[in-house]
């Protein structure tokens, strides 16, 4: 098939048809029509083979992974998603793999009402970008840099699911199912940032693991933090691991978790308490005055760790 066959047969009717797309796959430009009033959330991420999934991964979950990640960014900032683009390197065209990716990516699409509005194909190592638009009313994004000294953190769902998967994959180990979804599945949670719109003063999505993603909100607000460590939602898997060897990274650092991280005003807890019933979310510490991040061991010690960082020098 040619390039162009390739997008007409996959990728010209992904997503529901939305009245604010103006035009869509198929020219040019897509042309959109942003709401009076409403600010335009924009995120753009790229998966690479070797490094964001293993060759052999599934193709749907490539897919799916691919605009999960951005609509992850979206919830991070409580934007409701609304359309997508898509470049997709590809070392060949065949059809049955790109089937099986066009069927991952629309499924999330008809998840989350997203419109896939325009595009590239090319021929190379396989790479997929995916930039992730959004709405949200001006003035109530919810940023990194709002946290206040007092404020309680919390982190939704479950934290290393990801990391743990990879990890036993890369020792050629076999993998928990559930742990295997959560790496190539990871769920965006778009609802639970809508519903913190707001509420949180903060907030920020969980991709590089949570000690290094929450130090941006610290960084950007000029506070510091203290998380409780026997806090942090861990699935049974991952509890039984650090149980085992005491190897904190798991949920603190490896990523890949596309969770939220955010802030609440204490005085606010339950408010929050209330909120989305079935997308359970953790208490994990609190802001401070004082700079840094403190991770404070069950046994009152510190755990010292940071964030996935792609250019790090590992000695």
């Amino acid at each position: 098939m040619s390039e162009f066959d390739l997008i007409r047969t996959f990728f010209r009717d992904i997503g529901p048809q939305r009245a604010d797309v103006a035009l869509g796959v198929g020219d040019d430009c897509a042309l959109l029509n942003v709401p009076a009033g409403q600010h335009l959330a924009v995120s753009i991420d790229t998966l690479s083979a070797g490094v964001h999934f293993l060759p052999n991964c599934d193709p749907a979950a490539i897919g799916h992974k691919a605009l999960a990640v951005g609509l992850s960014d979206l919830a991070a900032m409580g934007a409701q998603p609304a359309w997508s683009t898509l470049a997709l390197t590809l070392p060949t065209a065949d059809t049955a793999w790109i089937e099986r990716f066009s069927a991952g990516f629309t499924a999330l699409s008809n998840t989350h009402g997203i419109r896939l509005v325009g595009g590239d194909t090319t021929r190379g190592p396989l790479s997929v970008t995916v930039q992730a638009h959004g709405l949200i009313p001006a003035g109530a994004a919810i940023r990194r840099d709002g946290a206040r000294p007092g404020d309680l953190i919390f982190v939704s769902g479950t934290l290393g699911d990801a990391a743990l998967a990879l990890r036993g994959l890369l020792a050629g180990e076999s993998v928990d199912p559930m742990l295997r979804h959560r790496l190539d599945f990871p769920t965006p949670r778009v609802a639970l940032g809508l519903a913190l719109r707001g509420l949180a003063t903060a907030m920020i999505d969980l991709s590089d693991g949570l000690a290094g993603d929450l130090d941006h909100i610290l960084t950007a607000s000029g506070v510091g933090a203290e998380l409780a460590l026997k806090q942090l939602p861990l699935s049974p898997l991952v509890a039984e691991a650090v149980a085992k060897t005491g190897d904190w990274s798991l949920p603190l650092s490896c990523g890949d978790d596309y969770e939220l991280c955010f802030c609440i005003p204490a005085d606010r807890a339950d408010d929050v308490q209330a909120l989305m019933p079935d997308c359970p979310f953790r208490r994990v510490g609190r802001i401070q005055t004082e700079r840094g991040l403190i991770c404070r061991l069950p046994d009152g010690g510190v755990f010292i760790g940071g964030g996935y960082d792609h250019f790090a020098i590992c000695a």
